[in-house]
C-alpha cells in the first residue's frame, strides 16, 4: 500500500516538473511578427493607346471569273473543214478571228440559186412594168374615161415587185448560211474548253466549246451586314465618273511567288444569298493577261482563289490598341495612374489580329493592359510594365519590395503577356 503511494506520489511530482518547464518555455518565447495584411499587387504589361484617323479595312476571298464568256454553237449543219491552231484548250485568239470552218459547198450553191432567182424576178418585174406601159399608152389613145387597175395591169406589175422581193431575201438569207459556217468570237479572248474537232459533223445547236474575253476579269467577293457599313456604300451600288467604286487589292501566291493586283469595287449583286445571308461585291480587273500582268509580273488567271483587301469609309479620331488588349466582346482594362486597375467598356468599329480600332471608351492618355489579369477587378492594385520590360512607375503601385520582387513581377507578366499575344494571333 505504500509502495502504490509512493509511485503516485512520483508520477505527480514529475507531471508537476514538465508543466513548470512547458511554460518557463512558452513564456520566453519572442512573439511571431505580424504579416502584412495587404495584398501583393498584379505585374501586368501595358501599352499606350494611340489617336489618329483610320482607313477601315475589309478582307474577304474569292475566287477569279471571266467578265464575259459565251458556248461557241454553230447556226448551220454541216462537216468541220478547218479549226484554227489556237482553237486549243488556253489559245488566245483576236476578235473576228476564223475558229472553225465548216463545209460551205451546198451554201454557196444555195447562194448561187438565190441570184438566179433575183435574176428571173427582175426580167419578169422589167416584162411586166414595159407591158403595164403599153397598156396605159393603149388606154390614152383608145379608151375613153377612167381605166380599172387590171387593165393597166397594176395587179401583175405589184405581183413581179413581190417575187423580186422574195427571191432577194432568199438570196439573202443563203449569203447569211454562208456566212455562218465560219465561227468566230466577238472579241479577243482566251479558249477555256474545245467540244469538237477536224471533220466532226455538227448541227445547229452542237456545242464547239467555251470561250471568254480577257479585257476584263472580275472577282465575287462575299460581304457581311458589318463589312457593308465600314464600306459605306449602299445595297444597291453601281459605280460611275461621278460616284467611283472602292480600291480593292488582290493578293494570291501564284507558282510559288506572292502576288498583287489592283481592282475596283464596280458594283454589288441584285440580291442577297438566300443561304449564306451575304452580299456579293464584283471586284473588277481589267486587262489582267496585258498590261497589268507586265505590271505585276503574272496574268491573273481565271479561276484562281484569292484574297481582297477593300479599302472603306475613314473613321476620324479612332483609337487603335493592340489585339490582345480586348476581354470578351466589349471591355478592355486600363492602368490608371496610381497603379489602379480600370476596367471600361470600348466600342468597337473593326478589329484584326493585330490591333483593334474603337470609338470611345479609352483616351489618348491611357495605357491598356495587354497581359492576362485572373479575378479583375475595377480598383485592383498593379505594377504596370511597358512592352519592353521596364516598369511604369507612375501607373504602379508604391510598396517597399526589393529589386528581386520587380524582377519576379517582370517575368510573371512577360509569360502572361506571351500567353496573351498566342490567344490573339489564334484568334
Amino acid at each position: 500500500m505504500g509502495r502504490i503511494i509512493l509511485s503516485v506520489l512520483i508520477f505527480l511530482g514529475v507531471g508537476a516538473i514538465f508543466f513548470v518547464i512547458y511554460g518557463a518555455l512558452i513564456a520566453s518565447a519572442p512573439e511571431p511578427e505580424r504579416a502584412n495584411a495587404q495584398p501583393r499587387p498584379v505585374a501586368v504589361f501595358a501599352s499606350a493607346v494611340e489617336n489618329t484617323d483610320v482607313t477601315l479595312r475589309v478582307n474577304t476571298q474569292g475566287e477569279v471569273r471571266p467578265v464575259t464568256q459565251i458556248s461557241l454553237v454553230p447556226q448551220v449543219s454541216g462537216r468541220i473543214v478547218y479549226v484554227n491552231p489556237n482553237f486549243i484548250e488556253g489559245g488566245f485568239f483576236e476578235a473576228g478571228e476564223t475558229l472553225i470552218q465548216i463545209d460551205d459547198a451546198d451554201y454557196r450553191l444555195a447562194v448561187t440559186r438565190a441570184q438566179a432567182q433575183v435574176a428571173q424576178a427582175q426580167q419578169a418585174l422589167v416584162r411586166e412594168q414595159a407591158e403595164s406601159d403599153l397598156a396605159a399608152a393603149e388606154w390614152a389613145e383608145l379608151g375613153e374615161g377612167q381605166a380599172s387597175s387590171l387593165t393597166l395591169r397594176e395587179p401583175q406589175l405589184a405581183q413581179a415587185r413581190a417575187s423580186l422581193a422574195a427571191a432577194q431575201a432568199q438570196l439573202q438569207e443563203a449569203r447569211l448560211g454562208l456566212e455562218r459556217t465560219r465561227i468566230s468570237a466577238p472579241f479577243a479572248g482566251r479558249v477555256r474548253t474545245k467540244s469538237a474537232d477536224l471533220g466532226q459533223f455538227v448541227a445547229p445547236g452542237t456545242p464547239l466549246g467555251e470561250v471568254f474575253a480577257t479585257d476584263a476579269v472580275q472577282v465575287r467577293l462575299p460581304l457581311t451586314d458589318n463589312e457593308l457599313s465600314m464600306l459605306n456604300i449602299p445595297v444597291a451600288f453601281q459605280a460611275n465618273s461621278d460616284q467611283p467604286g472602292p480600291r480593292v487589292r488582290i493578293t494570291a501566291t501564284l507558282a510559288g511567288q506572292y502576288r498583287e493586283w489592283e481592282a475596283e469595287l464596280v458594283r454589288t449583286d441584285s440580291a442577297i444569298d438566300t443561304q449564306t445571308r451575304v452580299l456579293y461585291g464584283i471586284a473588277r480587273i481589267d486587262d489582267p493577261y496585258g498590261e497589268t500582268a507586265e505590271r505585276v509580273g503574272a496574268p491573273l488567271p481565271v479561276g484562281l482563289f484569292v484574297d481582297a483587301e477593300i479599302e472603306g469609309r475613314v473613321v476620324a479620331d479612332a483609337y487603335i490598341l493592340p489585339r490582345s488588349a480586348l476581354r470578351g466582346a466589349n471591355t478592355v482594362y486600363v492602368a490608371e495612374e496610381g497603379g489602379l486597375l480600370s476596367i471600361r467598356n470600348v466600342s468597337v468599329i473593326t478589329s484584326s489580329p493585330e490591333r483593334l480600332v474603337v470609338a470611345d471608351g479609352v483616351t489618348i492618355d491611357d495605357m491598356v493592359v495587354t497581359s492576362p489579369v485572373r479575378a479583375a477587378s475595377d480598383g485592383m492594385r498593379i505594377r504596370t510594365f511597358d512592352q519592353s520590360g521596364e516598369i511604369v512607375e507612375s501607373r504602379s503601385t508604391t510598396l517597399p519590395t526589393g529589386d528581386d520582387d520587380d524582377d519576379e513581377d517582370s517575368a510573371e507578366a512577360e509569360a502572361g503577356n506571351d500567353e496573351a499575344q498566342l490567344v490573339s494571333s489564334v484568334d
